[in-house]
């Protein structure tokens, strides 16, 4: 697991780890994660990578928000770790390609 502090470090991390999944914090300092998922998305190594976005504002407005920015989901918080477990579930599974010569993700049950 890789963590950033702000939205400018996640951009950078995302762009040397080319990660599995990123769950982003709409609510950084400096750069917000709106504004870092849509740089993101900007890669294309990175186009297809699922993106969580977490917030504390539960609001339709927010999801709706996220998901334009590029946001594959939202959640807000709190929430419960195994709904969070099963969304990732969900989009790494939606993501392994049917080619059972490709590459493994690093994603761990």
């Amino acid at each position: 697991m890789i963590e950033a502090e702000t939205g400018e470090e996640a951009i950078a991390a995302a762009q040397q780890e080319l990660p599995d999944l990123i769950i982003m914090d709409m609510m950084m300092p400096g750069m917000n994660g709106l504004d870092a998922t849509q740089r993101i998305r900007e890669y294309q190594t990175l186009r297809q990578t699922p993106i969580v976005a977490v917030s504390a504002y539960g609001a339709d407005e927010y999801r709706s928000l996220a998901i334009d920015a590029g946001c594959d989901e939202y959640i807000s918080t709190p929430f419960e770790p195994n709904e969070l477990a099963d969304l990732i579930k969900s989009l790494i599974a939606a993501r392994e390609p049917s080619d059972p010569n490709a590459r493994p993700t690093n994603f761990e049950e």
